[in-house]
């Protein structure tokens, strides 16, 4: 379908193809690439659609944004034109970031402005949750990870969003990365009736941002960084509770969303998000960066294991958020291990530099008094010593993983009946192509040689395993635990590494050519050790050699 832009058309929906609109004759091909196939939303500011840029082999999505101005005199004309070019350049500023949509480009014509930007599919987060239910604690911790860094990147190029909601946040489908969308930029309007004030004034005259999102300074026109704050704070009680705020009670005397007996979190966290949530600016979190410090998980690591292992939430799978820790219990085998636990480990081993190895009688005793190096954040039962104390325990559900060599039909057969336990196992040189081993544990595994090309291993533990000469070329390993693991001469060409927890792992002579890094923790140190090129994507988001 071709669709007209003329907002006085009164039937704008044509044939695909076709040159003029068959209602009003306007011009169907916008500057002779772009073809509008749907409009995607209209509001005050103008009107938002998805087009094709026809000047492009395969003719590729966009979004093109179109400011309407309020009126047509010269002096708001050049206002709004000013507006739109400051606007443009901020986007064409942040959508440097690979969570941010890149400004693609921007015009004039007919006395309205165009900004075309990249088309991001998936689903937004407003959709995750009514379609699987809330997030368990984990979740919005893992949230806040990934959109945190990217609103320090934001506010470092002096750009205040000024319109975080579930509904700005979609999940990308090809990477399952959260990208941010929406930065208010055709929102500024000018308002004509008091186009004869200062331009300051006919430019800021309208409140930017989403009722209930928006903190009062905000509202009140003098929105600073730790507005932005504010609503991701409000969007994480959306994903607690699946809760609108407009659906939530607020104290009349201080205007504080009222959230407190509808979450079951954990005091620490409870503490952040009300920092996050204060009303009076001067009291709340001044940006991402003193968010990222007060979410460092190791003051309340003990109470984590008591609150988000028994989270009821998250209906389905999906890779792009942590799974409750109750979410797989078939009875054909143990949950899958808790996010909480990897969260654990890698703070442990931030903190400890100095390895433990235990032989299976020792790492018995270390669970019975609950202080083994690597204790996850749920109870562990004891067992028998012909076999490895590795179970996990949800609900008392449990299962024990032999100390045997094991081949790759009999690992994905146990995987595929529900078993995520692979700890201490011997899988080296089996072979594992695109395999689904997502939220697996192989702590401490051997997998010298082992094939993972193209597996998806999105948030496994990998933590202190041998992984040496490996191949795990184009393998989705986004988030996943590989502290301590040893990558010598591993194959990670074209890998999913973002946010994968690297820390202390031997990158000695890996091949990370063509891998993404992005938010990565790992340290200049390794890279050095490492092989890269220019498709390489470096934790900053940058690509180039190192």
């Amino acid at each position: 379908m071709s669709y007209c832009l003329n907002p006085a058309c009164t039937n704008p929906e044509n044939l695909a193809n076709t040159e003029l609109c068959q209602a009003c004759g306007s011009k169907l091909l916008l500057r002779d690439r772009y073809r509008v196939v749907q409009a995607l939303g209209q509001g005050g500011f103008g009107a938002t659609f998805l087009a094709k840029d026809e000047s492009l082999p395969g003719s590729p999505y966009c979004v093109i944004k179109q400011l309407r101005p309020a009126a047509t005199s010269p002096h708001v004309m050049d206002m709004a034109r000013e507006l739109f070019k400051r606007e443009a350049k901020t986007l064409g500023k942040v959508g440097n970031h690979p969570q941010v949509p890149r400004l693609l480009d921007y015009f004039e014509a007919n006395q309205e402005f165009y900004l075309v930007q990249e088309y991001i599919s998936g689903s937004t987060l407003q959709q995750e949750v009514r379609r699987s239910g809330p997030f368990s604690e984990a979740g919005v911790k893992q949230f806040l990870s990934e959109v945190l860094p990217m609103l320090q990147y934001i506010h470092g190029q002096q750009v205040i969003h000024r319109d975080i909601k579930p509904a700005n946040l979609i999940r990308r489908s090809q990477d399952k990365k959260l990208v941010l969308i929406d930065f208010g930029a055709v929102k500024d309007q000018v308002n004509p009736v008091r186009a004869g004030a200062s331009e300051q004034t006919a430019l800021t005259a309208y409140a930017i941002g989403t009722p209930g999102y928006a903190p009062p300074e905000q509202m009140a026109m003098r929105p600073v960084y730790a507005s932005d704050v504010y609503a991701l704070g409000v969007t994480c009680l959306y994903l607690l509770t699946g809760r609108a705020p407009k659906d939530m009670d607020y104290d009349p005397a201080t205007g504080e969303i009222m959230w407190r007996e509808q979450v079951h979190i954990s005091d620490h966290f409870a503490e952040v998000l009300q920092k996050m949530l204060e009303v009076s600016v001067r009291h709340r979190y001044q940006n991402a960066v003193e968010v990222l410090r007060a979410l460092d998980l190791e003051p309340y690591l003990d109470s984590l294991a008591q609150s988000m292992v028994t989270q009821p939430n998250r209906t389905s799978r999906r890779n792009g958020s942590l799974p409750s820790s109750s979410e797989r219990s078939d009875g054909s085998g143990s949950p899958p291990s808790s996010p909480s636990a990897r969260l654990a480990a890698a703070i442990r081993a931030r903190h400890s530099h100095k390895a433990q190895e235990n032989t299976h009688a020792s790492e018995a005793t270390s669970l019975q008094s609950g202080s083994s190096h690597r204790r996850t954040m749920m109870s562990r039962p004891t067992t028998s010593a012909t076999t490895l104390s590795n179970a996990k325990s949800t609900g008392g559900q449990r299962a024990s993983i032999a100390l045997t060599k094991s081949t790759s039909e009999e690992v994905i057969l146990s995987y595929n009946k529900g078993n995520r336990d692979f700890t201490c196992q011997d899988l080296s040189q089996l072979s594992f192509p695109k395999a689904d081993f997502s939220s697996a544990n192989f702590h401490q595994s051997k997998l010298q040689k082992v094939n993972l090309q193209g597996a998806n291993l999105f948030n496994a533990d990998f933590g202190r395993a041998s992984l040496s000469q490996a191949i795990l070329k184009n393998a989705n390993l986004a988030r996943a635990y590989l502290s301590y693991a040893d990558l010598a001469g591993a194959d990670l060409r074209g890998a999913n590494l973002s946010y994968a927890y690297l820390s202390n792992a031997n990158l000695r002579g890996t091949n990370l050519c063509g891998a993404d890094l992005t938010g990565a923790k790992i340290s200049d140190e390794q890279l050095a050790l490492a092989r890269t090129n220019w498709a390489t994507i470096h934790p900053n988001g940058k690509r180039g050699l190192w």
